[in-house]
């Protein structure tokens, strides 16, 4: 059955006044507001195909119709008016960035503050560091059973340990390990860094106490530390305020698992956005197990050398996603600016909107 016109209107309708209402929308409702021109028997008959077709649902029998995620997908993609933030908003946004990014080192946390008191969701801040690796070795020889590795990174910090072994070691060994540990394992990544690369340097040092493994685990470990994405949370108790979440246990379970950064840092969705777009995630099949009643909508910034960062917000599936895409949209925008980026993420929802389908979807941007 094909969605006409009428019928896209009234879908529009139903959706913008369930999530201004959270309430299920009835045909007198859209009688009144939609402007169609036609009787609530007439709009009867097209919630009902509507239903039929998979985009709303009837929550009771007696009860108004409530969109489905299938709904709400076709609606970002298709049917939603794009909104532009008013003058006195972006002022105000601008006004809110420029307090909260007076102190760099808490950029990630500002962020997600900032995104959650204005769309009033729980927010998520991520910022993935740019890839680094290992400038020097420096091995400093202590005694017979003790030396010191120092790391200089080439991100400008260091890192060292202190090694205690149950084995005597000659300063010759920890000079010969410094030269080929320098030679073999500097400006790589973790990956390089494999069983066959170690026994060649256990081989080329004629280092039969373990010494290698030693040193180059201690080199992946700081690499993948290295590499870890900063991650904040904000706001997660925002959820309360929203009708969806009155139940206390539902409630609990999506705050706890939202709080907890390394969910959201593991999420696959995360790291599929990029700058050319908002990237819409809803409903069941979309996200995490976790995160099956809920909506993320997710925008990239630019934090210069060549450090991508992420700003998102989790909500209801009854989400006002052209506000919260708007207002998101223009959160990263200007960090991108602040922060020596090259090019700015999308200006709301005037660019390309990333969907992503379950495996019933049909509609993909």
């Amino acid at each position: 059955m094909a969605l006409t016109e009428r019928k896209k209107k009234i879908l529009a309708a139903v959706v913008a006044e369930y999530i201004r209402t959270a309430e299920p929308v009835g045909s007198k409702t859209i009688a009144q507001t939609a402007g169609l021109g036609c009787s609530s028997a007439t709009i009867r008959n097209e919630l009902s195909e509507l239903v039929s077709m998979g985009y709303l649902e009837q929550p009771h029998t007696s009860a108004g119709r409530v969109p489905t995620p299938q709904g709400y997908r076709i609606y970002v993609n298709e049917l939603m008016q794009r909104q532009r933030l008013s003058l006195e908003e972006t002022e105000a946004i601008n006004a809110s960035l420029n307090e909260r990014l007076s102190q760099l080192d808490d950029i990630v946390s500002n962020a997600g503050a900032l995104a959650a008191s204005l769309t009033n969701y729980p927010a998520m801040a991520i910022a993935a560091p740019p890839p680094a690796t290992i400038k020097r070795f420096d091995l400093i020889y202590i005694d017979a059973n003790t030396f010191i590795i120092v790391a200089m990174m080439s991100n400008d910090t260091v890192r060292n340990k202190l090694v205690h072994l149950p084995v005597s070691v000659g300063q010759d060994m920890i000079q010969r390990l410094s030269s080929v540990f320098n030679a073999n394992f500097t400006n790589i990544t973790e990956e390089r860094i494999s069983p066959l690369t170690i026994r060649a340097a256990e081989r080329a040092v004629d280092d039969t106490m373990g010494l290698t493994g030693v040193i180059a685990s201690f080199a992946i470990e700081i690499l993948s530390e290295a590499q870890a994405a900063e991650t904040c949370v904000a706001g997660a108790n925002r959820l309360l305020s929203q009708p969806e979440f009155r139940d206390p246990a539902k409630a609990h379970a999506l705050m706890s698992y939202i709080s907890d950064a390394e969910h959201i840092k593991n999420l696959p969705e995360v790291y599929d956005v990029d700058g050319e777009g908002i990237k819409v995630l809803i409903g069941p099949d979309n996200v995490a197990e976790e995160l099956k009643d809920s909506s993320v909508v997710l925008a990239s910034y630019d934090m210069g050398d060549d450090t991508r960062g992420l700003i998102g917000v989790v909500g209801p599936t009854r989400m006002d996603y052209s506000a919260v895409a708007a207002k998101l949209g223009l959160i990263a925008r200007a960090l991108s600016e602040r922060l020596g980026g090259g090019s700015a993420p999308p200006k709301g929802l005037d660019n390309k909107l990333i969907i992503k389908e379950d495996t019933n979807g049909q509609h993909e941007q």
